[in-house]
């Protein structure tokens, strides 16, 4: 049950990314106070929790780099993209997250001996990304809005190497220091407003119920959320949230904004999901409770 109301809250993300651009909001307004407002949300929680934000520059130093390629970043890509492509397709492109950090992995050198199985499921998965783009037919949806999507894709493997690398183990409780990476992210956010151009303030209240959404149940809310699965299931169960957020994403844009995702697409998100489930998987004995580990806080998608 838990799982499914993850994946409805995580996952319905796109849908509001969507509604707050059709009424009147840009990319960097969306951006900023999603941020600003996941912020608020996972500061009420971790005050609740009586949890601290970090007190030492290193960390600090730290989550600059994380908030920008976890947070400000891709959020503002993915605003970009769904200006112009559906909230499913957006859904379906963060899936490919996980590929991408594999690919990653190997290019650091922290994948070794990697087994013919999770090979064949990377190769797999960008068959299928390779699949909704189709830049073979005139339908396809190669454009630089499908490349911004598949960017913040990429932004986020980029930021959960960074985050295990330097931002595990730290200390800091979990819930204060996501708090502390998106007030970092509404920093770098509140940075891009003057820059980017942003339009006068105009939107309705559709797009303030939208973005007020987005910030605190799609973005602080299932952080903790997700944290409490992780702790209550080990970290492998509350993974297969990750299957769910593109058909929660799909089903929405069809349902909510009447989408129309072509068979074309929807086999390349089957693609996409088979090939990552094939990274995943790993032959392995079942741990006790207590020898669980934890990932490192991710506030983000």
């Amino acid at each position: 049950m838990r799982i499914a109301v993850l994946a409805l809250l995580w996952g319905s993300g796109f849908l509001w990314i969507k509604l707050a651009l059709n009424n009147g909001m840009s990319p960097a307004q969306i951006t900023f106070a999603r941020c600003a407002l996941g912020a608020t949300a996972l500061l009420a929680l971790a005050a609740r929790a009586r949890q601290r934000l970090p007190r030492d520059r290193a960390t600090w130093g730290h989550l600059l780099v994380a908030a920008f390629f976890c947070n400000a970043l891709p959020f503002f890509l993915f605003s970009i993209g769904e200006q112009t492509l559906d909230s499913g397709v957006a859904g379906v492109l963060n899936a490919t997250t996980p590929l991408w950090s594999l690919l990653i992995g190997i290019g650091l050198g922290t994948e070794r001996g990697l087994r013919p199985v999770r090979l064949g499921g990377l190769l797999l998965g960008f068959a299928g990304t390779l699949l909704i783009f189709a830049p073979w037919q005139q339908t396809g949806l190669l454009s630089w809005a499908a490349f911004a999507l598949l960017a913040a894709a990429v932004s986020y493997a980029v930021a959960f190497a960074y985050m295990a690398r330097k931002l595990a183990g730290r200390g800091t409780p979990p819930v204060a220091l996501s708090a502390a990476q998106l007030l970092t992210a509404t920093g770098w956010s509140a940075l891009a407003l003057p820059v980017s151009g942003a339009p006068p303030v105009h939107f309705d209240l559709t797009a303030l119920a939208a973005v007020a959404a987005l910030g605190i149940f799609s973005t602080g809310l299932t952080f903790h959320l997700n944290f409490r699965l992780i702790e209550d299931e080990g970290p492998t169960n509350a993974a297969t949230v990750g299957y769910l957020l593109p058909v929660v994403s799909v089903a929405l844009g069809a349902v909510v904004l009447h989408e129309d995702l072509s068979a074309r697409v929807l086999t390349g998100m089957a693609v996409v999901l088979l090939g990552v489930a094939l990274t995943r998987w790993h032959k392995s004995t079942p741990q006790p409770r207590s020898s669980r580990t934890t990932a490192p806080p991710v506030a983000s998608q």
